[in-house]
């Protein structure tokens, strides 16, 4: 049973400010369920919206276009990864290329659970609106160099602890790891299979950059 008195906040009507900011983010949770599971092209503004019971009119309060809508949704989606390796290097108790095995070992966990399906958004909106939707294309491109330039700080940090090559440059891993985990994935999508993401860790985490 709620007690009244001490739960108060159960009584004052939501602000605002604040419905508008619960609004938006529920939007954005919700295209990155559909984005993932349909596709941009598949999903219709419409239906995200019945999704989480938003007039259609209220959605222009909050982004300018279906375009701006999904660049908000690929920032939106890669936040959580970036705050998860960054969780991984903060740890004072693990090295910093054992940090990053740890977060990539995390996310073929996670693969697993979802038996493989949908893989990263990031990879999957590349291919399809690469080279047709500027707005999005350089959402996509920001995203990716966010994630990189805290992929290249934690090799950095490695190099500095001696466990990783100093003749390549922590920048040019930091590529070669995201390029070689994007065709990873397609390989696991297609294959069903968690065999090419493990790969692709082993070979480069557990070998190639290796000092």
């Amino acid at each position: 049973m709620i007690d009244i008195q001490d739960n108060w906040s159960y009584c004052i009507p939501m602000s605002k400010s604040t419905k508008k900011e619960f609004n938006r983010e529920s939007l954005l949770n919700q295209g990155v369920t559909l984005f993932m599971g349909q596709g941009y092209h598949g999903t219709g503004l419409q239906e995200i919206l019945d999704a989480v019971n938003v007039p259609k009119g209220s959605f222009y309060n909050y982004f300018d276009s279906k375009e701006d809508f999904g660049a908000d949704v690929i920032q939106h989606y890669i936040g959580p990864f970036i705050t998860q390796l960054a969780r991984h290097l903060d740890d004072s108790d693990t090295d910093a290329l054992g940090a990053i095995q740890g977060y990539f070992d995390e996310l073929i966990v996670e693969l697993e659970k979802n038996e493989f399906k949908g893989g990263c958004l990031l990879g999957n909106l590349m291919g399809e609106l690469g080279d047709t939707s500027r707005v999005c294309q350089k959402s996509l491109q920001a995203a990716v160099r966010r994630y990189r330039e805290l992929l290249q700080f934690g090799l950095e940090k490695a190099q500095q602890q001696g466990t990783v090559r100093l003749d390549k440059s922590a920048e040019e891993m930091a590529d070669l790891l995201i390029n070689s985990w994007q065709g990873a994935l397609l390989r696991m999508k297609i294959e069903k299979s968690s065999a090419s993401v493990k790969q692709c860790c082993h070979n480069l985490l557990g070998d190639y950059f290796m000092s």
